[in-house]
């Protein structure tokens, strides 16, 4: 009977013993971690519509389009060139007869300076004013802006003058046409 006694005494001694101790802590853990790197993207921005005043036929109307932006978040490590580009349609009234339309080529363009850029490199307007005006066109594209060199994340705004020809042989009314700016 005295060694059940001890044998039970031992065994409640254990179990209280196992009760009573603190936990043993790991001492060390891991976490995997993930995340997405997402390309960046080379991206145009240029104003939706603008006016550019009124004039009488064999009159130039001058006025500027509003600011277009670059922004290059390519983040390359490399050489982050691009060149911007434009190109318009015609501008037309009424049915676009003749009389009623003022052709692309009619239409000067000029970038201008920069007005904000961003990063390394170097940003060149490709007409600096008027003097450098070139005609837009309906499939030959002008280059509007540059920029070379450089690595990493940039940006340029500038605010293009657009100056318009009308010729002494056009109707009045109100000329609609798109210019249309490209990055690559």
């Amino acid at each position: 009977m005295r060694t059940r006694t001890i044998l039970a005494a031992t065994a409640a001694a254990a179990a209280a013993a196992l009760v009573a101790s603190p936990a043993l802590a790991a001492p060390t853990d891991t976490t995997t971690v993930t995340f997405d790197v997402l390309a960046g993207t080379l991206d145009i921005d240029a104003p939706a519509t603008a006016n550019l005043g009124s004039g009488a036929p064999g009159t130039t109307i001058t006025g500027q389009l509003g600011t277009v932006t670059v922004s290059d978040t390519r983040a390359t490590g490399a050489d982050a060139s691009w060149t911007a580009s434009v190109t318009s349609t015609d501008f037309t009234t009424g049915t676009a007869t003749a009389t009623e339309t003022v052709a692309a080529t009619a239409v000067d363009y000029w970038s201008g300076p920069a007005t904000a850029t961003t990063g390394t490199g170097t940003f060149t307007p490709g007409q600096v004013n008027s003097a450098a005006a070139v005609p837009l066109d309906n499939t030959t594209p002008a280059t509007a802006f540059t920029h070379t060199g450089g690595t990493g994340i940039n940006s340029a705004s500038w605010n293009p003058t657009l100056e318009v020809n009308v010729p002494s042989a056009n109707q009045s009314g109100t000329y609609t046409g798109t210019v249309t700016h490209s990055v690559a």
